[in-house]
Parts: structure tokens; sequence; C-alpha cells
């Protein structure tokens, strides 16, 4: 068995990768916020896309890496 294909260190590479997407997403969102009200130099449309998109990367990044992953496991 390969180290790289460990269960254990396939799952916590994972883990570490989704927790990276939401902080990324919570990231985007809070500077788009910030960008919308003023806080941060910037267009108002572009705080509210950032925003929108870091709302939906926190709640759907994690889910769609997993369906992939998952996809990717079934294969073979």
């Amino acid at each position: 068995m390969n180290l790289s294909q460990d269960p254990e260190t396939v799952a916590a590479r994972r883990y570490t990768i989704m927790n990276l997407v939401r902080i990324v997403a919570i990231a985007a969102a809070a500077l788009g916020i910030g960008i919308a009200r003023d806080a941060f130099p910037g267009p108002y449309p572009l705080g509210v896309v950032l925003a929108v998109a870091g709302v939906a990367g926190f709640f759907f990044g994690p889910y769609i890496l997993v369906k992939r992953w998952k996809a990717r496991d079934n294969e073979g």
C-alpha cells in the first residue's frame, strides 16, 4: 500500500481541503460585505457578487468536493 493512498492520509487531506474552502469562502463573503458597505474600496456590484459567491461557496463548495471525491473513489 502506497503511503499517499493510505485511507487515513486521504481523509485527513480531504478534511483539510474542505476546511480551507470554507475559510476562503468566509473571507470572500466578508470582503464582499465590506466592499458593499464602503468599508473597503471597490465597486458595489463587486461586493455583492463576492458576498453571494462566498456564502454559496461556504455552503455548497464542500458538498461539490465530496460528490467529486465519491465519484472518483467509485470509479476504481
